[in-house]
């Protein structure tokens, strides 16, 4: 936590926003529109062959909004964009001073539930907008690819490997972090194992080999370099003389009191692959010997290389996890549900387009389990309400400093696995899940009926 607390210190993120953030901004301050108000933060529905979303970013959240700030140098280009020398100067000073409610990172989470809810002078609420939306998209949408991955895995271990085709370094980094808590057993990324703690692995390339003359030198140059957690990549040029070689190696680790770790397979018909190279490989005594596959892999390859009992122990994801390839965002939103006005009273607000209707006031989510304590499904309430079930938001902010001891990754880890345990099997399904039951209140819904009657009458 320290070492990417440092890290982001160095990246000041106070400029990363659309510009239309600034210009509300400005006009709020202009008219000197200061009161408070509430925004929600949430997913408006489930992208295709998702049943359910982890809800990951929490923490880059929360520290963006306690550290944000101003440079001079930022001012200097604002100005140049047009913004006065008053509302330059009330940036100048600017501190994030709201209060935050959030479901834990890590929580198993549906369409249109509040997943982060911001009370803040609108002017500050507002400016937050495009960090957070960006933070919740690409870890929410990483971790909740991830965790399908690693359940259709079955308990084998998952590593992810898709750096060189991410987008860039931050999201590299992302990348690596939410697949960690979505489950998997760590990453190629070095950085990332070194800013989050996750564990990092790494084979070899076939360059390596094919810088050798012989393969099997190759092997051997590998397996004297990490004699005690050599991987060897044996399709290079044929999987079957690649594990013919592999297997002297390891007989020649043997007899200096190693172990050979696996070998690897990165094409051709892995079912078919991985069947012969285990036979091969238990025939000369090698049963300890593992089998890591890598290659174009998803949730949708590894449930059917398993449901046809590839010999498989291990899988490498990359590119297709890495990118979320198949949907590669969630459909977040950053909605105005309640302004503070001259009263001294909020005010629920909701927005009324189309198939973009938004929830109004200040609400709280509530889960219910059945006798077995897996969960059976949520009601979206009103915050004061009273409703059965575990609520599933906690404040984590107050007057802009954070009020909540950060989970470690290992915990946030954690916390996936517990929710992800209390998921019945049912609504886990790759495709053609059930739809998990997410109720409205009566006291929202009769506040939405009344609060739609009331806005017609006023446009």
């Amino acid at each position: 936590m320290s070492l990417y607390l440092d890290w982001l210190k160095e990246q000041n993120m106070s400029l990363f926003t659309d510009f239309y953030e600034l210009t509300m901004c400005a006009s709020y301050f202009d008219n000197n529109k200061l009161d408070l108000a509430t925004f929600d933060l949430f997913i408006r529905r489930l992208p295709e062959n998702r049943s359910y979303l982890l809800f990951a970013g929490l923490e880059q959240v929360l520290l963006y909004l306690k550290t944000v700030k101003f440079t001079e140098e930022h001012l200097v280009y604002l100005k140049k964009q047009g913004f006065n020398q008053q509302f330059l100067d009330y940036l100048k000073d600017f501190k994030f001073t709201g209060d935050v409610w959030a479901v834990p990172e890590g929580t198993v989470a549906f369409p249109c539930e509040p997943l982060i809810r911001v009370t803040a002078p609108i002017i500050e609420a507002q400016l937050v907008e495009t960090f957070l939306l960006n933070t919740v998209n690409l870890q929410t949408m990483i971790a909740t690819k991830a965790s399908h991955v690693v359940n259709a895995a079955k308990g084998k271990s998952v590593i992810e490997f898709g750096l060189r085709r991410e987008h860039g370094i931050d999201a590299g980094l992302k990348v690596a972090r939410n697949s960690y808590i979505a489950g998997c057993q760590g990453t190629s990324n070095v950085l990332a194992g070194f800013l989050y703690g996750i564990p990092v692995f790494g084979t070899m390339a076939h360059s390596f080999i094919m810088s050798y003359k012989r393969e099997i030198d190759a092997f051997r140059a590998f397996a004297r370099t990490f004699p005690n957690k050599s991987t060897i990549l044996i399709d290079t040029y044929d999987n079957y003389e690649g594990v013919e070689k592999a297997a002297i190696v390891a007989k020649e680790l043997e007899k200096k009191g190693f172990k050979l770790n696996g070998v690897r397979l990165d094409s051709g018909d892995l079912i078919e692959v991985s069947k012969k190279v285990r036979k091969l490989l238990d025939d000369k005594g090698l049963q300890y010997v593992k089998i890591f596959a890598s290659g174009d892999l998803d949730e949708f390859e590894i449930e059917e290389l398993l449901t046809n009992d590839a010999k498989i122990d291990a899988f490498g994801v990359g590119t297709k996890m890495g990118t979320s390839a198949d949907k590669p965002f969630v459909d977040v939103i950053y909605k105005l549900c309640e302004t503070k006005g001259e009263q001294g009273k909020f005010s629920p607000i909701m927005k009324l387009s189309e198939g973009k209707t938004t929830l109004p006031g200040r609400k709280q989510v509530y889960r219910l389990t059945d006798e077995n304590g897996n969960y059976s499904k949520d009601v979206i309430a009103l915050a004061n309400e009273k409703v059965n079930g575990d609520p599933l938001l906690i404040k984590v902010m107050e007057k802009g400093e954070i009020v909540i001891d950060l989970p470690s990754i290992e915990e946030i880890r954690t916390v996936v696995a517990e929710n992800l345990a209390k998921l019945p099997k049912k609504y886990k399904k790759l495709t053609k899940s059930e739809a998990y039951t997410v109720e409205l209140s009566r006291e929202l819904k009769n506040l939405i009926k009344a609060l739609r009657k009331t806005l017609r009458k006023s446009i």
